[in-house]
Parts: structure tokens; sequence; C-alpha cells
């Protein structure tokens, strides 16, 4: 590999890491487009690669904010076991419901729609929330977040991140500071079952991998870091915003899988 294109990923790492840490996801709605279109690999290995490399966002930006006092570590275990038997349906059903994936797609970009527009306009209204130290509700309910995530990771490549930080704001009334390091810490499990799906199809190109990797640790330190400092409303519109594309992306697939 070329010095250029070794320190190319290197900094699309570190800036995917970065949001990653910032906003509880792996990063991957950056890394996905730059590594099919600016790097030319072909698709299925660009998926591959990218939620290969978002286990290392997700373990550098969990500790992150585990030292900020921002993961609910009992949730995140119940998500994480749950949601990797999740991934592993999900990622066994892709075969079988692969005709049938635009509609789901759809239906989920609707009403991620929904959800992102409630994040912005609670984020411009500059809503203050109270910091919750843990999240609320019974341990029925989190493996079914988590298996239910995980299943969607599998099947759809989605990041679980977007689905697990406004499940726990909006379902389990976390605080977004709270959700998404949780969320960090939550949907590692599901990605190493993911990324082990693809490695085992050969569509990973792990020496990319390294060089994203090292450069999403040290983004999604940086991540965890801006949290501490940036209001709860404010990281609620950042969070709407990237969702809102998030949303418009599983739209437009959707719809263009139907033409």
């Amino acid at each position: 590999m070329e010095s250029f294109t070794a320190i190319s990923l290197f900094i699309t790492g570190l800036i995917a890491g970065t949001f990653g840490g910032f906003l509880g996801v792996g990063g991957g709605f950056i890394m996905l487009p730059t590594l099919s279109f600016l790097f030319g690999y072909q698709l299925t290995t660009a998926i591959g690669t990218t939620i290969t490399a978002i286990i290392f966002t997700a373990i550098s930006g969990a500790l992150g904010h585990l030292k900020r006092n921002n993961v609910d570590f009992k949730t995140a275990k119940l998500v994480a076991i749950s949601g990797a038997f999740g991934a592993i349906i999900g990622s066994s059903a892709f075969f079988y419901l692969s005709k049938d994936i635009w509609l789901l797609s759809l239906l989920l970009g609707l009403a991620f729609t929904y959800t992102s527009l409630r994040m912005i306009y609670e984020g411009l209204r500059r809503e203050v929330e109270k910091k919750t130290e843990q999240i609320k509700g019974s341990i029925k309910a989190k493996l079914l977040l988590g298996s239910s995530v995980g299943f969607l990771v599998g099947l759809l490549g989605l990041g679980g991140g977007f689905a697990l930080v406004p499940s726990f704001v909006y379902i389990f009334g976390s605080s977004i500071k709270l959700a998404v390091g949780t969320s960090l810490a939550s949907f590692l499990s599901m990605a190493v079952v993911s990324s082990a799906f693809k490695i085992y199809q050969g569509v990973v190109d792990l020496i990319a991998v390294l060089f994203l990797g090292f450069g999403a640790i040290l983004g999604a330190q940086i991540g965890a870091k801006v949290v501490e400092f940036m209001p709860s409303w404010m990281l609620r519109l950042f969070f709407g915003t990237v969702f809102l594309y998030i949303a418009m992306r599983f739209i437009f697939d959707a719809l263009y899988g139907i033409n």
C-alpha cells in the first residue's frame, strides 16, 4: 500500500472516529462512501472493511465515555449480548430476505426521519435536560432492543448506534450523553459478529482496516472529549442532523431498489 493511501485512510478513520465518539455511532456513514467513491473499493468490500473498522471506534469511544461516566454498563451488557445473537440471525437471514429488504429500508427511513426531526426540533429549542446515571427499563425490554437492533445490523449493515441512541433517549428516557456512551459499548458485539461474517466471506481489506482503525481510535477519544464540554441541546441538534441524512439515504436506497 502506498504511503499516500495509508495516510488518507488514517485521516478518514480519524474523522469517522471523531464523529463516532461524539455521536455514539460507528462512523460508517463516513467510511463507507469514502472507501467506495474515493478509494474505488467494490461495495461489498467497502461494507466489510467498514464494519470491521467500526470495532476500533466502538472500543476506543466506549472507553473514552466510560472515563466520563457516560456508560450504563449493565444496560450495555444486556444489549450487547442479545445484539450479538440478533446480528447472527440477521446476517443469516440476509440471504433469504434480500428481495424484501427495500421495504424494511423504506419503513426504517420514514421512522428515522420522524426521530431525527424531533431531535433537531428539541436541539433548536435548546431544552435543558437532567443528566441520568442509569438507563431505566426492564431487562426484557433491553434484551428485546438489543436483539432487534442486532438483527437490523446483520440484515442491513445498519450502524447500531443510529438505532440505539434514539431508543435509549425516547423509549427508556435516558439523557443524550449517557445514551451516546452506552450505545458505543452496546454495539461492539454486533460489529464483531458482522465483521466475522464478512471476513469469512473474504470481503474485508485487513490492511485498510488497520489504518482506518488507528485513526478511529484517536478520533473516538477526541469525540468523547468534545461531548464532555458540549451542551446536551447542541448534541441533539448534531445527532438529529446526521440522523436525518441516514434516514434520507435509507429512503433513497429503498426507492432506487424499487425502480
